[in-house]
Order: structure tokens, then sequence, then C-alpha cells
């Protein structure tokens, strides 16, 4: 990355960088800060991964997807540069992310880690602010089986003098050490900054500084408050070059969305998309299920990587879930729905009549057999969403 980096001018950048790492939240405090940074005039890169269903997904400048000619263009300059220097098609990916920010001459770019932090593409920059929202696991053939494990790769972003914030209220030990280490200025919830709520609005607090009646982000969960504390003490810590107003937190907060999400379809029945696909995004999802009333039952079409601890996914959603329907997904690492129907067994659910050959087939069964009180949820991976919205066209 270095490499092709300093051979395009890329090492050190023009504009000032947020990365944001974490097991889950990642995407959404992402998009906090691009809209809320965007409500004050800046003008913002966002990149993130992986996409639902159209790789320009992954890059925005000034709320928009970069277009096929821009990307293939920034494609053929990286081919350019890098000689005999191999890339990833990740790697690939993100300097094509700085290339076109660059270019685009942005104020501000928001990066999400794709994968850990300490080695990922997206670290190869230093940036002015880090965010690591939550740590659990995940990933575990590459990050490690423990949270302190995982810890150390996601604190690898941290960097001497900055600002580095996480948002996990219970960290893992090498959270601390590592900034210590470092020489970073160690941000952490419920220490330095603060989330307190009321039924109709929150606030933020760090030290003297109070962001009152706030409104609650667009993004639903209350798992989101967290994700939105670290948007903001990172803002304020960049507030010197970057200042926001009251008004451009609640207009950012409101307007801020992202796919995939805890997705409320509209019409009836309800209809639910998330691509929680570890153990802590399945007990956030499970939470906010059961805060959502409905009369009737809640049918779940699932489709997961095979590389995941399926079982522990399936687990929090057990005693909410009436009814499965597990797809298999056409990716190498997809799961069959039979693998789907053992796990299901594992966890103790009791096995469905039958699997489904892909998620749509599983999704039109689902349909068919709800009612208008039922709750329809969609969930296990960004394939398992990408697909549905795909057919959609809701994306």
């Amino acid at each position: 990355m270095h490499a092709v980096l300093d051979t395009m001018g890329l090492c050190r950048p023009a504009f000032a960088a947020i990365t944001i790492t974490g097991t889950n939240g990642k995407g959404s405090t992402t998009v906090m800060c691009e809209t809320i940074l965007r409500h004050a005039g800046y003008r913002v890169g966002a990149y993130t991964s992986p996409h639902l269903i159209a790789y320009n997904e992954r890059i925005r400048i000034d709320g928009r997807n970069v277009s096929d000619d821009d990307l293939c263009a920034a494609f053929e300059r990286i081919e350019a540069a890098r000689g005999t220097v191999p890339l990833t098609y990740f790697e690939f990916g993100t300097i094509a992310a700085f290339d076109l920010f660059q270019a685009a001459k942005i104020d501000i770019a928001v990066l999400e880690v794709g994968m850990g932090g300490r080695l990922d593409a997206v670290n190869a920059i230093d940036s002015d602010a880090a965010i690591v929202t939550a740590v659990d696991i995940d990933h575990t053939a590459w990050l490690g089986h423990t949270r302190e494990a995982i810890g150390y790769e996601k604190a690898g972003i941290f960097r001497e003098g900055r600002p580095a914030i996480c948002g996990d209220p219970n960290p893992p030990a090498i959270i601390a050490a590592e900034a210590a280490r470092i020489g970073a200025k160690l941000l952490q919830f419920n220490r330095d900054f603060f989330v307190e709520r009321s039924a109709t609005e929150w606030n933020w607090r760090s030290g003297e500084r109070l962001r009152a009646g706030l409104p609650y982000p667009s993004l639903r969960g209350d798992y989101q408050l967290f994700n939105a504390a670290c948007a903001l003490t990172a803002l304020e810590m960049l507030a010197g070059r970057f200042p926001v107003t009251q008004a451009d937190v609640r207009e950012g907060l409101i307007s801020g969305v992202i796919p995939g999400r805890f997705q409320v379809l509209p019409g009836r029945p309800v209809r639910v998309l998330d691509v929680a696909h570890n153990a802590q995004a399945a007990r956030s999802l499970a939470a906010t299920l059961k805060q959502q009333r409905i009369e009737g039952r809640t049918l779940a079409v699932i489709g997961m990587l095979k590389d995941k601890d399926i079982v522990s996914v399936i687990g929090p959603l057990a005693e909410v879930v009436d009814r499965w329907y597990p797809a298999t997904l056409h990716t190498p690492r997809g799961a069959t729905a039979a693998q789907l129907i053992e796990s299901l067994a594992a966890a103790g659910v009791p096995a469905p009549a039958r699997g489904y050959d892909d998620v749509h087939q599983a999704y039109a069964a689902a349909q068919h057999e709800a009612t208008a009180a039922d709750r329809i949820v969609v969930f296990g991976s960004f394939h398992t969403v990408g697909d549905i919205l795909a057919g959609l066209g809701k994306a």
C-alpha cells in the first residue's frame, strides 16, 4: 500500500481523515460523521464496505456514489503506478478511494476499516482521529479468538498525539494499553464522554462540553446512541478545524441512513432487513425486535457465510423468531440451507420443515405464509440483505 501510495503522491493526502473500526457499528458511525459534516458545509468523502448491490456504493463524494467512469479511471491510474507490486481487491478499492478523494479536493474523508485495523488497507494513511466502536468476536481466522486479541488489531488505527475514541462500554484492556503505548489521546465511553437519555431526546456530554436536546438517530436501535456518541466525540476533537453547529448535528443525526441496518420497509407485513452476522449484532437485533411491537409472528429469512459462528448468531434470536426460512448463499463462502438447519438444531431450535435454494425463494415463502399482523426479518449477511434489496430495487 505505501509503495503504491507513495508513487501516486497519496501517502500524506491533502484531506483530513477520520478512521473508524469496530466489530459492529462502524458503518453507522461513518454515515453519521459524514452527514453531520456535510450539513456543516464541508466537502466530504466516505469510504465504506462491503457494498450491498453495486461496487460504487463503497465510495461517496458529497453524498453521491462515484461513477463507473471515475472508478475505472482510478483503477487505470493505480495499475500504471503499481508496477510489480501486487494488490488485493480491497487494496485496489482503497487506493481508488484515496485517489478520487484527492482529485475531488475534499475537505475530510470518513474511512471505514474493512477488517481489523492494524493491517487493514485503510490504515495505510495517518488519520486525524480514530474510532473503535465496539470489540467482539468475529473474523477469528484473521484477528484472533479473544476480545483482547481482536482489540489489539483494532487499536492499530490509533496514532501518536491524536484522538482515539472507544465506544465499547466494556472494552478489552488492550485498547487503553495500546493507546498509552502509542501515545494516542484516548477518550473512553462512560469515562470521558457520556450519553444521557430521556423518552424523546438525548444529551452528549464530555467534560464541560454539552450537546443537549438531540434527536434520536434515524438509524434504529439503542446501540446507535453509542455510535452517535463516538461520532460527536470525534467531531468535537476536530472542532478547531471542522466546527459543526448544534443544527448541523441535529440534521445529520436525522438524515443519516444506511441500507440494511434495521431497515424497515413500508407496508404490511412489517419487513425488517438487517446485515447482522455475528453474535454481538444478533443480540442487538434481538433487542430491537423486542422493542418493535407487532401483533403476530416473526418469520426469519436467514442466509449466512459458513465461516461465521452461525450457532452464536441464531441463539439470541431463538426466543424472538417463530418460524425460520434458511436459505443457501451462492458464494464461495456461503453456507447451504442444510448447514443452517444443522446450526438451528445445535442452537436448540426445532428444525424447519425445509430449506430453500436461495434467499429469494425463502423470502417468497415467508411472504406467502405471513399475515398482515406478522413480521418478516431478513438477516445474516450483506449478501442476504443485498439480494433482497436488489430484487426490490430499494438500495
